[in-house]
This record gives structure tokens, sequence and C-alpha cells, in this order.
């Protein structure tokens, strides 16, 4: 019976980590740049999703292409839409939570 190898990561750890990715690199020091990068990535890779999961439905449609294919582009397209929407709606609820904050 073989063993998993596991890696306990500490926060600790993964900071320092961070900190040296985001020094290396020429990349902005400002953490905002990082974020906003990092949140237009994503939102790039979720059209990008959803267009090619409509590019394997066409063909689909047009009688090619393969049957698993398309499920699993079309699998693929709703996960990554279910994620972003609950991203959506838990920053929305962090806003609201901060404009409740008395001064």
């Amino acid at each position: 019976m073989t063993t998993i190898p596991t890696m306990v990561i500490t926060p600790s750890a993964a900071a320092e980590a961070y900190g040296r990715t985001a020094r290396s690199g020429g990349a902005p020091a400002d953490v905002s740049k990082h974020f906003g990068a990092a949140v237009t990535q994503a939102l790039d890779q979720a059209v990008q999703t959803g267009r090619t999961a409509d590019d394997q439905a066409m063909k689909a449609i047009g009688g090619g292409g393969n049957l698993t294919d398309v499920v699993t582009a079309l699998s693929h397209a709703e996960m990554t839409l279910q994620t972003a929407t609950v991203i959506r709606d838990r920053v929305v609820q962090a806003y609201q939570d901060i404009m409740k904050m008395p001064i």
C-alpha cells in the first residue's frame, strides 16, 4: 500500500511565498494592483470558458463534435458561472456589512 505524500502549509509560509512572488519579476508592489489583475484574469477565463462551451455546442448542433466534449464544456461553463455568482453575492454582502458599520 502506498501513502499519499502530504505537505503542510502554514499561513505564515504562504504569506512569505506570496511576498517573494510579488517582489520578483518586476511585479507591482501594490496589493490592490495584484487583486485587480487577478480579478480581471479570472473574469477573462470565465468568459473564455463560456465561449468554448458555445463553440462545442454549435459543433454538436451542426452534426460534428464529440458529445463527451460538449457535455464537459457545458458542465465546466455552468460551474464557472455558479462560482462567479457566489463570489458576486459574497462581495455584495461584504460591501453591505461594511456600510452598516458605525464610524
